[in-house]
């Protein structure tokens, strides 16, 4: 196991009865209940209500077998992170692993591939609630809005764990309660035990009357999951949050046991309930949203402000949990001798201070190329952080063939997380999301995304291979010195 430094403290004391600390100097503030918010909001992200369209339209009824192809990688990429993060739970989560499993350059690598995808979401999200806030209150201009959302946020984030976990238990838990309300409203309409429901129309029959279940062909299914792949992505967000908890070990476990569930109750279920309520070429999917225009179907009053103030939780929550998990990565980054070292500094509350206002500062630099050059900066920014999700999941496949070894080696007692059908379906889920990233190549709409982020990947390989080989020459220096 790669030995890490210790971060430098500016106040409080590992020991100090009340303000329990994490092993590498994180206040352990974050309870159960949070947690498991956390993991259940992970996979709710605001892609599912405004990306599914789109989807739909490309794929039919078909986009199901997309978002459970997409569900099944996911589930079984978190398995392999739960296996490492409940045998040695850190901020730096796959980051970290990656350092130890495959190398410094690998750590280095994926954990500011990671940092920069999340400090772009920030940008992408603050644009997206201030469209919605301006909407309700056009007095105050959308850039206004993107920051007043943003401070406030850093805000939260800065005054302790404990209040990210808060503001993201609600914000996670609202975004909970409406999709599971919708499955269960459009469940009774789709069966017709729904009263006052003027959807007669509604049924499994719309599954297949409007050009069968894959009306634009099989390959339309591959299509679709290049258009919902990013929206799984934050699920791993839990394995971080773990380690400024009390009991990380059991809120990995349970975290990773009750993803099935969650993808298939909030993705697979809801989607269900649109492809069922209506037709799935019908003009309002797109025209007005897929699940807006579902609870128009049955006649649910103000469904549109409804799912705007849905979607404007959804994105906070985002922003919310971005902000953090950009932090903590830089943090990791900073604990490892990978990033200045003043973002291994935790203030009296435990909070890396330096880590958060660097991260949001960035992401404030990126709203601003997002208000000023949309269709060159920023879309370059966007685009060559497209692929990143992919590329984290298959480090975390390729560094828990290796770390599942040095756990049983070092620590065995602690894999009570095991990986299902070892090696194997590790060796399977690496096929899968390989193929994905070949498809994306010969989609026109893709194929700029895993090119540029291929070259940004590049470039942050070169620099953790040149600093690697430059702290070896350093080692050796200092070696001959000594002889």
């Amino acid at each position: 196991m790669t030995s890490l430094p210790s971060p430098t403290k500016e106040g409080g004391t590992p020991n100090e009865p009340g303000n329990p600390q994490s092993s590498d100097g994180l206040k352990a503030g974050l309870k159960n209940r949070h947690l498991s918010m956390i993991a259940i909001g992970g996979v709710i992200g605001a892609g599912l209500f405004v990306g599914s369209a789109s989807g739909i339209a490309a794929a039919g009824p078909g986009i199901l077998l997309s978002y459970a192809l997409v569900g099944l990688m996911v589930v079984l990429v978190m398995r392999m992170l739960g296996e490492m993060a409940a045998a040695r739970p850190s901020s730096g989560s796959f980051s970290a692993y990656a350092d130890q499993a495959l190398g410094r350059w690998a750590g280095f690598s994926i954990g500011w591939l990671y940092w920069f995808f999340w400090v772009v979401v920030l940008a992408v999200e603050a644009t997206a609630g201030a469209q919605i806030l301006e909407g309700w209150i056009p007095a105050v201009p959308q850039w206004a809005w993107a920051l007043i959302v943003m401070v406030v946020l850093t805000a939260t984030n800065l005054a302790s764990v404990a209040s990210y976990g808060e503001f993201e238990f609600w914000f996670a838990g609202i975004k909970v309660v409406a999709i599971g309300a919708f499955v269960v409203v459009g469940l009774l309409a789709v069966f017709g035990l729904l009263p006052g429901s003027d959807n007669p129309g509604a049924g499994l029959s719309h599954l297949s009357d409007t050009g069968g279940f894959l009306p634009n062909g099989a390959g339309a299914i591959l299509t679709g999951v290049l258009m919902v792949v990013f929206s799984f992505m934050g699920s791993e967000i839990v394995t971080l949050a773990a380690g400024e908890s009390s009991d990380p070990q059991r809120a990995v476990a349970k975290a990773t046991n009750s993803v099935i569930w969650r993808i298939a109750v909030f993705y697979l279920g809801s989607i269900f309930v649109v492809l069922t309520l209506l037709p799935w070429n019908d003009p309002s999917i797109v025209k007005d949203g897929s699940y807006v225009a579902a609870l128009n179907s049955i006649g649910i009053p103000h469904a549109g402000q409804v799912m705007d103030f849905i979607v404007l939780t959804a994105v906070l929550s985002c922003l919310n949990s971005g902000l953090y998990t950009a932090s903590r990565m830089a943090f990791s980054l900073g604990l490892r001798g990978d990033a200045p070292k003043a973002f291994a500094r935790t203030n009296a509350r435990g909070v890396p201070t330096a880590a958060i206002l660097s991260s949001v500062l960035f992401g404030f630099v990126a709203v601003f190329f997002n208000y000023q050059w949309p269709d060159s900066v920023f879309a370059f920014l966007l685009n060559s952080s497209g692929a990143v999700a992919l590329f984290v999941w298959l480090v975390i496949c390729f560094t828990q063939l290796r770390m599942r070894g040095i756990i049983l080696r070092e620590e065995p007692e602690k894999l009570v997380v095991r990986m299902w059908l070892f090696p194997y379906l590790t060796w399977a889920t690496i096929a899968m999301i390989s193929f994905v990233l070949v498809y994306m190549l010969t989609d026109d709409a893709a194929r700029e995304q895993v090119l540029l982020s291929l070259l940004v990947a590049a470039l942050v390989v070169g620099i953790a291979l040149v600093k690697e080989a430059r702290g070896r020459r350093e080692k050796a220096a200092e070696a001959d010195g000594r002889g």
